[in-house]
């Protein structure tokens, strides 16, 4: 998909949701954040242009989990979680692979083999490496960034609230966390702020109540979207209806 006049802003101590239908450039947009696809415009994070940083210094600012992360030779769970240790800046402290593991409810996985796990289970596997790689959300007065595309795809519910638990628990400690949603009730649940794709151009962006309305919502996915709002339970999206 490739993005129109997008414009996109993240801060720290917030965790900011890209929503949007299948090929809006949801993934698209979060590769230019990340530097893994060539972008016209600019991208800065904490204030440093990303086109002249230095991989290493990248690095120790921000952490990337992509939507699938397939390993073609054999490694154990805790070697995949050191990986993150030896991209950042904490390649010394062994012991945060196995927090980091113990964080995603993988403690006492760190034997077994990572092409053993379930999709779901090499999915927080890979979340305990990311955060091993950014385990200080603040870091010599700087905010650093998780980058999550889909982290919660192969997830059960239970599961789903532990993960983004974690990003919500990064963002109020300082960091910033940008993730790319589907579910738009986790989203309302958890974000702070929204933004909403469609067909490669932004069709709003700021607070989950002020972005995720009906107009906007059946505008961007081409169908009936009514946003609902139980009491004492926060904003709670349904379909309305499947036709077009």
């Amino acid at each position: 998909m490739i993005l129109h006049g997008v414009s996109f802003d993240a801060r720290p101590g917030h965790l900011t949701a890209i929503v949007g239908p299948n090929g809006s450039g949801k993934t698209t947009l979060m590769r230019a954040i990340t530097a893994e696809t060539p972008f016209d415009g600019h991208v800065a994070m904490n204030g440093t242009d990303i086109a002249s940083a230095k991989p290493w210094q990248l690095a120790a600012i921000r952490a990337v989990l992509p939507q699938a992360t397939p390993l073609a030779f054999p490694f154990t769970v805790i070697e995949v979680v050191r990986l993150g240790l030896g991209s950042g800046i904490s390649a010394a402290r062994g012991h945060l692979a196995q927090q980091a593991l113990a964080r995603v409810g993988l403690q006492g996985y760190e034997g077994r083999m990572y092409q053993d796990l379930s999709g779901g289970e090499q999915q927080r596997a890979q979340l305990a490496r990311v955060l091993a790689q950014v385990w200080e959300p603040v870091l010599d007065g700087q905010p650093r960034w998780l980058l999550l595309d889909e982290p919660v795809s192969s997830l059960d519910i239970g599961h789903q609230l532990i993960v983004m638990q974690i990003a919500r628990d990064f963002a109020d400690a300082g960091g910033g966390v940008v993730a790319v949603m589907h579910d738009l009730n986790l989203t309302a649940m958890f974000a702070d702020r929204v933004a909403l794709l469609a067909e490669g151009r932004m069709v709003a962006q700021g607070t989950p109540a002020g972005v995720l309305t009906d107009a906007n919502l059946s505008c961007a996915y081409r169908c009936r979207v009514r946003v609902n709002t139980p009491p004492d339970a926060g904003t709670w999206l349904v379909p309305h209806a499947a036709s077009v």
